[in-house]
């Protein structure tokens, strides 16, 4: 771990007609670097999981070969394709979630509401491969409607997904889900889609913190045409 006072390149050239003015700030706070070839992995691994932040969790339930249920909370969570519809989670190292889903093609995600907040972390226990996190944790499952792996039923949502493709990365898998159906609670719905006042997901941050949805702000995309149009959207963005 380097501590550095350096506030970038352009500010380490004197020449004045490299100065892109805006850019760069001329004043920002100095930095701690941190160097992954130069760092414990597990030291870096903390330090990037504190970064990379808020991280959506994937409550994934999946069945074993055996017949054996599993249910496991994955931060490395995210949406992969829009057409075909596919979310991606990654399994750092070979967890039961990746072994169940190479073996069956199939599994859910369930959101992780806060009002599930304990049992979402208690099943992340590294319980035995046999035993079932759901009946120990004490998380009520429902019948999914196009898979066979259930789906927790007191989330607001669900995803059942059939196993599109896998692609492995040093330690971690990364598991591809095709879509196949969402479910969401009714009164979550409006306007045509589950709004998030009602989700109310939790999040991993770094180290033992999680966080909840906090302040909600809502502002629309900025076509160019109106930027170009309109020079007071610029100078209103930039504090002119």
């Amino acid at each position: 771990m380097l501590r550095s006072r350096a506030y970038g390149p352009a500010c380490a050239d004197s020449d004045p007609s490299s100065d892109d003015g805006l850019v760069t700030a001329p004043e920002a706070p100095s930095r701690v670097h941190f160097d992954p070839g130069a760092m414990d992995i597990r030291a870096f691994y903390r330090v990037l999981n504190s970064v990379v932040v808020p991280r959506p969790i994937a409550w994934v339930c999946s069945r074993s070969a055996e017949g054996v249920l599993n249910l496991a909370p994955h931060s490395f969570y995210t949406v992969a394709c829009v057409d075909p519809p596919v979310v991606q989670f990654t399994s750092v190292g070979r967890k039961d979630s990746l072994r169940n889903v190479e073996a069956t093609g199939e599994f859910t995600v369930s959101l992780t509401p806060e009002w599930l907040f304990e049992q979402v972390n208690a099943t992340g226990t590294d319980f035995p491969a046999g035993m079932s996190e759901a009946e120990q944790c004490g998380v009520h499952l429902e019948a999914s409607e196009k898979v066979g792996v259930p789906r927790v039923a007191l989330s607001p949502v669900a995803v059942e997904c059939s196993l599109h493709s896998t692609v492995r990365l040093g330690d971690s898998t990364v598991v591809f889900g095709r879509v196949l159906h969402i479910s969401a609670w009714e009164g979550a719905v409006r306007d045509g889609r589950p709004r998030i006042e009602h989700l109310k997901p939790l999040a991993r941050l770094g180290g033992n913190e999680w966080s909840t949805i906090g302040e909600v702000k809502e502002i629309a995309r900025i076509p160019y045409r109106n930027w170009a149009a309109d020079p007071a959207i610029g100078q209103q963005v930039r504090g002119d």
